[in-house]
């Protein structure tokens, strides 16, 4: 329950983060990827924010012996850069350049009803579904859990 409860809890600070950040505005994101137009540079310092919160707290977490919540933090499942990385890689960026959304502002923005982010995150659950399905019919890679 505590785990849950903690999910939950990091979940609504998540997506209060990506609403107080702009990220949840598709013309933002847009501005900032306009380089060569009119470039909106407060994504890139949301991004460094992120990033330096989490640098300071990602070594004193590992000074713990063990998470809060789990007997121990999780290993990478694959450490290694191979072609379906890559592969996603580019897709998940030509489709934030596109329309706007990535995964976590999307699925923040279903909150408000609007028929773009209906559309973009049913295309992303049709995207993920055809990928387990691909995988398990071709039997290349298992799809990750």
């Amino acid at each position: 329950m505590k785990a849950l409860l903690s999910a939950g809890l990091c979940g609504v600070l998540f997506a209060l983060g990506l609403g107080l950040g702009g990220m949840t505005q598709p013309e933002k994101v847009m501005g900032f990827l306009d380089v060569a137009g009119r470039w909106d540079p407060s994504l890139a310092m949301v991004m460094m924010g992120a990033v330096g919160v989490h640098a300071v707290f990602l070594r004193l977490i590992l000074r713990r012996p063990a998470p809060v919540l789990a007997p121990r933090f999780p290993a990478p499942s694959q450490a290694r850069v191979d072609t379906a990385l890559i592969v996603g890689a580019v897709l998940f960026g030509v489709g934030w350049g596109l329309v706007g959304y990535c995964p976590g502002p999307a699925v923040t923005s279903l909150a408000t009803g609007g028929q773009d982010v209906l559309l973009f995150v049913g295309s992303m659950l049709a995207g993920m579904l055809l990928f387990s399905f691909w995988t398990r019919v071709s039997g290349t890679r298992a799809a990750p859990r």
